[in-house]
């Protein structure tokens, strides 16, 4: 969907103009006084490089507030990009390349007696990654911008990064990767779009007004989500998308009697435990605190992500019946696979739907890319640890895997070894949930990262899938910026 060109607002009109040298040295200067606070004469590097990455922003801005409005008029199918990892790259250099900025920067840089590599220099790469899943995500959602297809992306504002890598005396010493430390120019906090979600607790069932069977959740406790988004450009396109990172904030920062009677630890023991889901990328999950951190990682920023999906949809559309024409959702890899019971339980608990028609929507609405090869890579949850933590969606897990197993005996008659094989639910040695079967069961289709590997997916890794849905299975080869 093409950006329409023509636009008469000042603001655009003012930003037209920043095309001469003369007018984006203005723009920055700008920048440089009004949000750094600082004098060109007195400014430091780090003012330099904050007030040109703001002018540089500004600039993509303008194209992004038309690309939503011809969205919105237009009222298009969306991909929903969900996705643990981003490997973005350098922000500022990308960002000029794309907005046609460079030659501005550069002459303008040179005229106030700065150094543009230097300025460059101090861009930090978002911590949001930490190899191929993350480069891949990063890769589409560039692709998808250039191709003018509309798109959001969702994962988490990781306060850390995965982490910083120093050699001494030949031994690898490893940091924290602060990026974040002095502030993120590309970023727009939005507290006004905060999202609520629930943790643990127990489910209750009960009759509803016309005597039907539901279920309730009742949470432990909540966790807040507050969205961060950054600008994702199109290259020879005015199409800018947008990337949705959420961080976690807790419902109760601070108890001011605890404070107020000495037990200043425990008087923000709650922001501390709810913050520390968007602490860091990839926590330790070697001991069970570990895995509860992971797993609540997941849940968090896929259920919020749901919440904002679905309040997006609602802008322009008042039934279910039209969602998976609106709405498609791309899992990258396991972590984001919680989404398909996640939303089940949205359909089912709180929409009231029957289950033939929640499953009908969310089966239409989901998509999986697999990047694992080894069958004992893919990520399985401990049945006990999704008991305690998500006890509504195990029990939509279990209802999936019954019907399924049903097709499955019902396609394959007597082949009672294939049954086991495919279940989502793995018996032995300990019941685990297989997240790359739920996936593959919730998704209407499963793509590989490149042409060998999509074959080796099909013939090994999911073969017993893909023998029954042999229509699900593609490729879709990693792209480049």
């Amino acid at each position: 969907m093409r950006v329409p060109a023509n636009e008469t607002s000042s603001v655009a009109n003012l930003k037209r103009t920043a095309k001469t040298p003369a007018a984006f040295r203005r723009l920055l200067e700008n920048n440089l006084y009004y949000t750094q606070g600082s004098a060109a004469q007195s400014a430091s590097i780090h003012d330099a490089h904050m007030a040109l990455a703001l002018t540089v922003r500004d600039h993509l801005v303008d194209r992004w507030r038309r690309t939503s409005n011809a969205q919105y008029e237009a009222n298009p199918k969306f991909v929903y990009y969900l996705s643990a990892e981003y490997l973005l790259g350098q922000q500022l250099t990308q960002n000029m390349l794309y907005s046609n900025t460079w030659p501005l920067a550069r002459q303008t840089t040179e005229e106030l007696d700065l150094k543009l590599e230097e300025i460059i220099n101090l861009d930090v790469e978002p911590g949001l990654g930490n190899g191929g899943l993350g480069r891949l995500a990063a890769c589409f959602l560039d692709s998808l911008a250039t191709l003018d297809i509309p798109c959001v992306g969702y994962g988490i504002r990781y306060e850390y990064g995965i982490f910083k890598q120093t050699f001494e005396d030949g031994w690898q010493v490893e940091s924290p990767d602060e990026w974040l430390f002095l502030g993120n120019p590309w970023e727009f906090p939005q507290p006004d779009d905060m999202v609520e979600i629930g943790l643990g607790g127990y489910t209750q069932t009960y009759a509803d007004g016309q005597g039907r069977f539901r279920v309730r959740w009742i949470p432990e406790g909540h966790v807040l989500g507050e969205p961060y988004h950054m600008l994702v450009p199109g290259y020879g396109t005015k199409t800018v998308n947008m990337l949705r990172l959420w961080r976690a904030r807790a419902t109760k920062e601070f108890d001011f009697q605890l404070f107020d009677t000495g037990d200043y630890a425990r008087a923000v023991e709650q922001k501390v435990y709810s913050e520390n889901i968007s602490k860091v990328l990839y926590p330790n999950d070697n001991t069970y605190q570990g895995k509860r951190l992971r797993l609540g990682q997941q849940y968090f920023f896929v259920a919020c992500s749901l919440r904002d999906i679905i309040r997006r949809y609602r802008l322009r559309n008042d039934n279910w019946s039209n969602f998976a024409d609106k709405v498609v959702i791309q899992l990258n890899d396991t972590h984001p696979v919680i989404g398909i019971p996640e939303l089940m339980r949205i359909l089912l608990d709180e929409e009231g739907l029957s289950w033939e028609e929640a499953w009908s929507i969310t089966n239409k609405s989901f998509a999986y890319t697999c990047h694992t090869l080894l069958p004992e890579a893919l990520e399985k949850w401990p049945v006990s640890l999704f008991e305690s933590m998500l006890p509504r969606h195990l029990e939509i897990i279990y209802e999936i895997n019954h019907r399924f197993l049903q097709a499955v005996h019902r396609q394959f008659p007597g082949e009672d070894a294939r049954v086991t094989r495919m279940s989502i639910i793995e018996e032995k040695p300990q019941r685990q949930v297989r997240m790359a079967h739920l996936a593959a069961v919730g998704s209407f289709s499963i793509n590989g990262v490149a042409e060998l590997q999509s074959r080796l997916l099909r013939e090994n890794t999911l073969r017993d899938f893909a023998e029954m849905w042999p229509k699900k299975f593609n490729n879709k080869t990693n792209g480049v910026t």
